[in-house]
């Protein structure tokens, strides 16, 4: 028999390591993600490949009865067991059965409403990332015997053990027990878990049917798109046989389901339920087969579920197993994969087909794979109530898309279970800040990467969609700065390849045919002498940053009562909050709460950012921190942004306010900041933000890369040490500025806003956008942006010097002018093309 891994393998050389059962587990296929190229595909999960129903079900047996012998039956009766959605709704009930003694709970991506979730986690890098958890009995996840977590595949452990850490913090226990088909961790996370189980003072065992690792080759992401992109462009995405003459209606099965027993674990599921399932079984059985005889030639049959609605369908294949019928099972899911005709490849066919349960994400398409030429004879689709619609019936639907397929076409409806009051406990609702926790992409399926779970104990109301976004990226494995200096409200997009020569940003970027913000530049590499003009601006600057960080956040102490939540503007906000961040603890001892957030020009600050922050901090105490003003259109773009979000302040607190567009400053001059000189090896690592509708969905944070393969350029810590050291002799002078500030008309004037208005006429640009005043806005132009000319005030010294490297560097002339408010102004070429030329009628290009 041919691996079904087989054309993965030997298309990108990617190995399958471990124990001899491992092929007969595990399959490949390719998917479009930006993180990751190929997929694991389980042969006895029931999701993706359709399984005799006692085989899934078996499967998950007996991890369970393991779990039980490992525990014993007093522990075992005292455990809950806690399973993943989408994938592993019905492999963790599975083990519960096994278990027999302990209820159950899976995670939902499915807001109920009325019901007020006990917590919640992200998967941000999932096709559908945002999960709940919603137990009728708020008490279910309160006690203290073991929690059994799980999961299709334990591939990095980020994802459990993040929701173990969580969990922990609000209901100490004393064991864990991890659970999963297969184990596929690399030997550093296999001694992160002893690590994990000492750190929290807890027993954390493991049970899986085998384990091994994959082993993949250097450019495998790379080379996976490819494989992709080409094998779309010659067979099409989508694999399907031709369609078969086809009755025009479906067979409704009549289900008489016991009342009031939950369709699922989304809200428990109990022993006691399990009881009630197991006598109705055969008589639901016997509905689904009356339904099945009701035409001739239904030998073959597919029993198909609905995303998480996965054990009640397996329950019903294996009754159905039991009755004499020849059945398969699998289930219908979100994630996109590519289908090839190879029986050597795991998904050979997918069926598409529109959303039919109005998710809270907003519709979308949905997959069913191996169905489609897969010899079924009839096909029992079972949904739950809340999934029967119009949707599902319409033309182009679930049903009609079968019926393309399969000869005979039945519905099965299960009555959606909703509790019939509200938890009178304390319910979930995001609140306060406590320890953040940041994990890696483990790359599994769905239930598999970036998870957290945060409770508060005295909200009432059920959260909005924040309470589901992920918690903040952190260092070291996002950024070059220390956990505690910043966390990124950002996603994680380093592996994602978005850098574009400067002309070619330039131009599609004028012509309409992308914003900014949709790419990266390449990242500017400082010659050694620029490197040099840096290391001296530093250390000639390094009091007068001190001095204006200080007169800033003292300003801001002073104005605001209670403690400040500082929400610097990423990247070229993040030094100057770390640097805030430092004066507040060095002069005052507070810990003040840092974050990074994304703001771009024309598309405005990240929503979801807001909705995160406004759902663990008082919106009023938030500070949002920048390096500089120009000419003041962010300054505008957040005040227009924050109308939409009640209780945010929009002043922006700055360093240096030469355009006169805030009231918090540090000061008014507009000097050098060295950390305008460089990209991201003085920010962090972190790249310039991005948003782009193929990588930023709806419910995302804004993206951002690091550029880990810098650190031996990095000179973040550098800069920021550099400044800090100078705190102690600047705080006489920065307590005199303060005082006076605390009194002055701080009202902002626009002047640079006139200013740039005024240049931008002059110079028959036409386009305030192409006018980019100040120090740090030159130096961007120059690194970033096609420049035409600059503008340098008349007797600028030092602050400048960069500058004219970099000027002298791309061939942009310099031309001294009196009456500028600002040292210098960058001129981005107008009407930019690859056949433009410069001031002095040659072409500009980078060098």
């Amino acid at each position: 028999m041919v691996w079904t891994g087989t054309w993965v393998a030997e298309r990108l050389g990617v190995e399958l390591i471990g124990d001899e059962e491992l092929p007969a587990l595990l399959g490949l296929a390719l998917r479009r993600n930006p993180k990751r190229a190929h997929l694991l595909v389980s042969g006895v999960l029931g999701k993706h490949v359709p399984r005799h129903p006692s085989v899934v079900y078996g499967a998950g047996l007996d991890l369970g009865r393991r779990v039980r012998t490992l525990l014993g039956d007093e522990e075992a009766a005292r455990a809950v067991v806690l399973g993943y959605a989408e994938t592993a709704t019905a492999l963790g009930h599975a083990v519960a059965d096994g278990l027999a003694l302990a209820p159950y709970l899976h995670s939902t991506r499915r807001p109920v409403p009325g019901v007020a979730p006990a917590g919640g986690f992200e998967e941000s890098h999932s096709h559908a990332t945002s999960h709940l958890l919603l137990p009728e009995d708020p008490k279910l996840l309160a006690g203290d015997g073991p929690l059994v977590l799980v999961d299709d595949e334990f591939s990095t452990g980020n994802t459990v053990l993040n929701t173990i850490r969580d969990l922990h913090e609000r209901h100490p226990r004393e064991r864990y027990v991890v659970v999963a088909l297969v184990d596929m961790r690399a030997a550093a996370d296999r001694d992160r878990l002893d690590a994990f189980a000492e750190e929290i003072g807890a027993r954390v065992d493991l049970v899986a049917r085998a384990a091994g690792t994959v082993r993949l080759p250097e450019g495998v992401l790379e080379k996976g798109r490819a494989l992709v992109a080409e094998h779309e462009a010659r067979h099409g995405a989508i694999r399907e046989p031709e369609t078969v003459p086809l009755a025009s209606a479906f067979v409704r099965a009549a289900l008489d389901w016991p009342r009031d027993l939950p369709d699922g674990g989304r809200h428990g599921f109990t022993p006691e339920h399990r009881e009630r399932l197991e006598a109705a079984l055969p008589s639901l059985a016997a509905g689904v087969g009356e339904a099945l005889r009701s035409r001739p030639g239904t030998g073959r049959v597919l029993v198909l579920g609905f995303e998480e609605l996965m054990y009640a369908p397996l329950r019903l294949g294996t009754a159905l197993e039991e009755a004499g019928h020849d059945v398969r099972y699998s289930t219908t899911t979100r994630s996109p994969v590519l289908a090839v005709d190879d029986p050597g490849y795991a998904i050979r066919t997918r069926l598409v087909f529109p959303a039919h349960d109005d998710p809270a994400d907003g519709p979308g398409e949905r997959y069913a794979y191996n169905v489609a030429g897969g010899g079924f004879d009839a096909v029992v689709l079972v949904v739950d109530s809340a999934a029967d619609t119009p949707a599902l019936h319409a033309p182009g639907g679930l049903l009609a898309r079968l019926g393309e397929h399969v000869p005979h076409v039945v519905l099965a409806v299960v009555p959606s279970y909703v509790p019939s009051r509200a938890p009178e406990a304390a319910p979930y609702t995001p609140g306060t800040a406590g320890t953040t926790r940041t994990v890696e992409n483990s790359g599994a399926d769905e239930a598999t990467a970036d998870d957290t779970v945060t409770e508060v104990p005295d909200a009432t109301e059920a959260p909005e969609r924040s309470s589901m976004l992920p918690e903040p990226l952190r260092g070291p494995a996002f950024s070059s700065y220390a956990p505690e200096e910043v966390g990124w409200l950002l996603q994680d997009l380093s592996d994602v390849e978005l850098e574009a020569p400067t002309e070619e940003r330039e131009e599609a970027i004028q012509s309409g045919g992308a914003h900014y913000a949709e790419s990266l530049p390449v990242e500017y590499q400082p010659s050694e002498r620029y490197q040099e003009l840096f290391h001296a601006a530093l250390e000639a600057s390094a009091a007068r940053i001190a001095r204006a960080v200080g007169t800033v956040t003292e300003t801001v102490l002073a104005e605001r009562p209670g403690t400040p939540v500082l929400v610097s503007l990423a990247r070229a906000g993040t030094p100057v909050g770390v640097l805030m961040r430092r004066w507040a603890r060095a002069r005052h001892g507070l810990d003040l709460p840092h974050y990074a957030v994304s703001i771009v020009r024309g598309r405005g600050i990240d929503a979801n950012a807001l909705r995160w922050l406004a759902a663990h901090h008082d919106p009023a105490d938030v500070v949002f921190v920048d390096g500089w003003t120009g000419k003041g259109a962010i300054t505008r773009e957040l005040a227009e942004a924050l109308k939409d979000f009640d209780g945010f302040d929009p002043d922006i607190a700055v360093l240096a306010d030469p355009g006169s567009c805030v009231r918090t400053y540090g000061t008014r001059e507009d000097f050098l900041i060295p950390s305008a000189c460089l990209n991201s090896t003085v920010s962090g690592l972190i790249s310039r933000t991005v948003l782009r509708s193929d990588l930023v969905g709806p419910d995302d944070f804004h993206g951002a890369k690091f550029y880990r393969e810098l650190a031996g350029s990095d000179v973040s810590e550098a800069f920021l040490d550099a400044v800090a050291a100078r705190f102690e002799e600047v705080a006489a002078t920065v307590d005199t500025d303060v005082k006076e500030l605390l009194t002055a008309d701080r009202a902002p004037t626009w002047e640079g806003w006139a200013a740039v208005e005024r240049i931008s006429e002059e110079y028959g640009i036409h386009d305030v956008n192409l006018v980019k005043p100040g120090v740090g806005e030159t130096t961007r132009v120059l690194l970033r942006r096609v420049p035409w000319k600059i503008l340098a005030k008349r007797g600028a010294g030092a602050d400048l010097a960069h500058v004219r490297l970099l000027a002298e560097q791309r061939g942009v002339p310099v031309e001294e002018v009196d009456g500028l408010p600002y040292s210098c102004v960058g001129l981005i070429h107008p009407e930019y093309t690859r056949g433009a030329t410069g001031a002095d009628g040659k072409a500009v290009v980078s060098r």
